[in-house]
């Protein structure tokens, strides 16, 4: 006789979150910003610099060659995305930075921030999207992401960052 009571199990599931939200960054998200950047473990100090100074820039001039998108989970600033027009280059942009807070990656936010993005540029007409990124094995996995968003390498300058570390330059065609 079966029971009236449904059995339950407590399985580990991954739960199905809702996918992030894509949006314009706020001025007062900065510091979130700086916080992902800094907690994000690849980027060196310098380049922490580098990619406040576009946020700053982007935030200043909202309608400069730097744009900023950030992916929104759980209200709150998950991820970021950064990307221009490649100066004197007709249809071409270039990814500047792409970053996930480390508490919630494998969440979407990359892929949807990527996804953001081409779209947005294919409704302005771009043609190529370029993105340059490091050989050393620390960078594995953004070349796979990359990889898995159909970039494809273009280009290797050998020993460009220092003797060893080569640069990648990696695109995708719209």
């Amino acid at each position: 006789m079966e029971s009236a009571t449904p059995t339950t199990f407590a399985v580990n599931l991954p739960v199905t979150a809702p996918p992030p939200r894509i949006r314009s960054p706020l001025p007062f998200e900065r510091a979130p910003l700086a916080e992902l950047i800094r907690t994000d473990g690849l980027f060196q100090a310098e380049e922490v610099a580098c990619a406040l100074e576009l946020i700053d820039a982007a935030l200043a001039d909202p309608d400069g060659d730097y744009r900023v998108r950030v992916a929104e989970c759980d209200g709150r600033v998950a991820g970021y995305v950064c990307f221009g027009p490649t100066p004197m280059a007709r249809g071409t942009f270039d990814l500047y930075w792409i970053a996930t807070h480390p508490q919630l990656r494998a969440r979407g936010c990359g892929s949807a921030l990527v996804a953001a993005m081409e779209s947005e540029l294919r409704r302005e007409g771009a043609r190529l999207i370029r993105v340059e990124t490091s050989a050393l094995d620390g960078y594995g996995a953004a070349r796979r992401f990359y990889a898995r968003h159909h970039y494809r390498e273009a280009a290797r300058l050998r020993d460009f960052y220092r003797p060893g570390d080569d640069l990648l330059v990696m695109t995708k065609r719209l």
